[in-house]
């Protein structure tokens, strides 16, 4: 199972994160997974308000079930 956490940033940007998580994550987990990715990356400062963030459930592809990525 996996989730969907889009980050604004300080450039006007919306980075968005795959986060793979149970079901009964907490929404409060998904998010700071998600931002520490961002930090970890390139790309300019992610919002660090909770409220900020927009987050889903992500739904299975054919891609994800024969592992090829597009």
């Amino acid at each position: 199972m996996f989730w969907m956490v889009a980050l604004p940033a300080i450039d006007g940007q919306q980075y968005v994160y795959r986060v793979y998580a149970p079901e009964d994550a907490l929404a409060a987990d998904l998010f700071w997974a998600a931002f520490h990715c961002h930090d970890d990356g390139p790309h300019p400062r992610a919002s660090d308000w909770f409220d900020s963030a927009a987050i889903w459930r992500g739904h299975r592809t054919q891609a994800d079930l024969t592992g090829h990525q597009y």
